[in-house]
């Protein structure tokens, strides 16, 4: 029973993820669907580290641009 919920809940914030692109911070849905998603779905830790890496590459770009803007 409590599978079937995390299954239900997971899909849906990823599908509301998928769905929701063009608003800013849509990510963080598809991020919550699949972190819940990974206690029972080994592909979707798969996808979750993707994420994660991807997330993390895109930080570390930002911060760099953002500091190299602020020392000029």
């Amino acid at each position: 029973m409590l599978k079937a919920v995390r299954m239900t809940v997971g899909a849906l914030l990823a599908v509301a993820g998928v769905v929701f692109t063009i608003i800013p911070g849509s990510t963080l849905l598809i991020l919550a669907g699949l972190v819940v998603l990974s206690y029972d779905v080994p592909r979707a830790r798969v996808w979750l580290k993707l994420v994660q890496t991807s997330m993390s590459r895109g930080a570390k770009k930002l911060d760099t641009f953002l500091l190299s803007r602020k020392l000029r």
